[in-house]
């Protein structure tokens, strides 16, 4: 009976990432196509933004997604609206991006995400990594090197808007770990939210630069209905990829995630290749390739760090360490037990992670989520 659940789970997950590719090479095969005849990147962001929004609201209720938490104006405005300009600026860049240079080159460029990363949680957050997690950034970066030297097809502007799109998203990425983790959102709601509020901010902007040039624009009269239609699977694909993504993390651990994410780059990169016919080199596909490496090699770094960090904190302390490690004191008691006098507290007298109880008992908070936001 075990045996038959657990292969059950394994077709399910094998199903969802088929579809995960199939639908995410197919937006960026369509939204290169889109952007080739309709260069408006940020018409095309509108209609991805509105598709979350018109999408998210009754399929979520139907699944029976938690409606919104109480958060207050103060965070709202602090995190939550500087995650929607996140959003909408690093989607707009990524269009950018799709539309200067071939897909496949958007791709490997964005395999740097691992290095702004690293570099921007150190910077913000004082995180430090293992020298393993480092070494995993040199494939690549040299990869990514050897990618554009050789693209054919090379583009400044096309690049920049990757290196750009690619940096944002890493931002969004960490911060909506803290927003999750301070207000306990679905993470599903929270991509309903930025979504919606991300529409809503720049709906004027977009009326004042690209609805003006859309209302000029006379060749745009022979292809109305073809780019309508294209702007619509568009946003339906992009709707659905984000979906898709969160549940095959629902179900797998983070280094199966990566894998899968990784495996899917590769399959979007190919595929592109196949369909839009895009003029490659062999060392162009081998800085790809090692990119592609790279990404792997830096996950599984990061999922071994875990996996030693977790070691190091099961593992049995004096009471000098223990103390020192969680800032708390140990009592012994008269019944041999042991009392931890949270009153001698080592930071500010706060307790971290928990609440004092007056019957001296400690609650620990399990509200914190290590669920990892995807913005793809």
């Amino acid at each position: 009976m075990a045996d038959r659940r657990q292969m059950k789970e394994v077709l399910t997950v094998l199903l969802l990432c088929i579809l995960w590719y199939i639908v995410s090479s197919s937006n960026n095969v369509i939204g290169k196509m889109l952007l080739s005849e309709f260069p408006y990147p940020m018409t095309v962001t509108m209609v991805q933004l509105l598709s979350i929004t018109v999408y998210s609201g009754p399929i979520f209720n139907l699944w029976g997604i938690r409606k919104y938490v109480d958060i207050s104006w103060k965070y709202y405005c602090k995190l939550i609206i500087p995650l929607a300009l996140g959003k909408f600026l690093a989607s707009v860049f990524s269009h950018v991006s799709i539309w200067k240079v071939p897909v496949s080159y958007a791709h490997t460029v964005k395999a740097t995400m691992p290095l702004f990363t690293v570099i921007l949680s150190r910077v913000i957050m004082g995180e430090k990594q293992t020298v393993k997690v480092y070494v995993s950034l040199v494939p690549i970066i040299v990869g990514v090197a050897i990618a554009t030297i050789t693209e054919i097809s090379f583009d400044i502007i096309g690049l920049v808007s990757a290196l750009i799109s690619t940096m944002g998203f890493s931002l969004m990425n960490i911060f909506s770990k803290k927003v999750l983790h301070d207000t306990g959102v679905h993470h599903l709601r929270l991509l309903h939210v930025l979504g919606r509020l991300a529409l809503m901010m720049f709906l004027p902007v977009w009326f004042c630069v690209d609805f003006m040039y859309l209302l000029q624009d006379t060749k745009l009269h022979t292809i109305q209905s073809k780019t309508t239609a294209l702007l619509l699977i568009d946003g339906a694909l992009n709707f659905m990829q984000n979906i898709i993504a969160f549940s095959v993390l629902s179900l797998v651990t983070p280094l199966t995630y990566a894998v899968a994410n990784a495996s899917k780059r590769i399959f979007v990169i190919a595929i592109s290749l196949f369909v839009l016919g895009n003029p490659v080199t062999g060392l162009n596909i081998f800085g790809m390739l090692l990119a592609i490496f790279g990404v792997l090699y830096y996950n599984k770094a990061k999922y071994d760090a875990r996996i030693a960090h977790a070691k190091q904190t099961l593992l049995p302390y004096n009471q000098s360490s223990w103390q020192s490690r969680n800032r708390y004191l140990l009592n012994p008691q008269q019944n041999g037990g042991l009392d931890i006098d949270y009153r001698k507290q080592y930071v500010n007298g706060n307790i971290p992670n928990g609440k004092y109880m007056n019957n001296n008992s400690f609650v620990n908070n399990t509200n914190s989520s290590s669920t990892n936001l995807l913005f793809v």
